[in-house]
């Protein structure tokens, strides 16, 4: 598959779909490394993970719940709670996304943030390129599990990158508008 496949083919790919295989460590370790060549301004590569995998998923899955359960109001709780738990259980591994804020600033916060964001569009794209499913996502409740990260002051969590084993020679359909209704040419 080339580039503009691999492009073409990635999608969020939700647990529910994901298959029973496990994924290697070998394939976790390459969709890393990957994301460790992602740009950033100044090289302050400013990303890092924690990859949680069989019974520490559950664990992940648990401090989800109580953090999800102090953010929120009590409707549909249960349910709710139960939707974090098969989300956990269902994917065989979950990666979580930070961001180490340089300390001296010397750069946009925003861009540190996009830094982060082209190291997860580098996993993505080497998830589809291994047939492995995914999404990122990233629930209002993550901004206070910092102690559960252990995380200091500079540094926040970004989002979840669930994975799962999935065909991603299925077809998907493309909800893209056309390219060129949001382009400008000056010639």
């Amino acid at each position: 598959m080339n580039i503009s496949e691999l492009i073409k083919k990635r999608r969020a790919i939700y647990p529910s779909q994901y298959k029973e295989d496990d994924i290697s460590e070998n394939d976790i370790r390459e969709i890393l490394e990957n994301a460790n060549y992602a740009p950033s301004h100044r090289l302050t590569q400013p990303w890092f993970f924690k990859v949680f995998q069989n019974e520490s998923r559950i664990e992940l899955a648990n401090s989800m719940v109580k953090h999800f359960k102090l953010s929120q109001d009590q409707k549909n709780l249960v349910n709710k709670e139960q939707k974090i738990i098969e989300k956990c259980i269902r994917s065989k591994c979950i990666i979580s996304i930070f961001m180490s804020r340089d300390i001296a600033k010397s750069i946009p916060e925003w861009e540190e943030i996009a830094s982060t964001a082209m190291a997860v569009q580098n996993m993505w794209l080497t998830c589809v390129e291994k047939n492995i499913g995914c999404y990122w996502g990233s629930p209002r409740y993550i901004e206070n599990m910092g102690n559960y990260f252990k995380l200091k002051k500079n540094e926040k969590c970004l989002g979840f990158f669930y994975m799962g084993k999935f065909n991603h020679e299925e077809k998907l359909v493309s909800k893209r508008k056309d390219i060129f209704d949001k382009t400008e040419w000056f010639k």
